[in-house]
C-alpha cells in the first residue's frame, strides 16, 4: 500500500478545532498517524476516509485513473471552517 500525506492547505473560514495550514498527517496501511502536539479533526476525517483505500493501492495497472489521483482536494464539511485538505501519495 501507497503511503498518504495529507495536509491542510488552506482555511477559506473560520476552523474552530484550530487546524492551521501547513498541518499534516499521514496514512499509512490501515494507520493515521499524526505528529505530536498535533490533532486532526474527526468530521473532516470522516470525510476524506472513503478515498484513502483508493489512493494507498497500487495504481500500475493500464488505464488506472488512481495514478492521476494524487493530489486531491478535500474540503472540511463544516460550511462555516472550509478547511481544504491535500491528499498526497508519498515515496518512503
Amino acid at each position: 500500500m501507497v503511503k498518504l500525506k495529507v495536509s491542510v492547505e488552506r482555511i477559506d473560514g473560520y476552523c474552530n478545532q484550530p487546524m492551521l495550514v501547513g498541518d499534516h498527517f499521514f496514512v499509512d496501511g490501515g494507520k493515521i498517524k499524526i505528529p505530536d502536539g498535533k490533532h486532526i479533526c474527526m468530521w473532516a476525517l470522516q470525510s476524506m476516509m472513503p478515498i484513502f483505500p483508493l489512493m494507498q493501492r497500487d495504481s500500475s495497472g493500464e488505464g488506472d485513473w488512481t495514478s492521476r489521483a494524487s493530489g486531491q482536494v478535500f474540503v472540511c464539511p463544516d460550511p462555516k471552517g472550509r478547511v481544504h485538505y491535500r491528499i498526497e501519495r508519498i515515496k518512503d
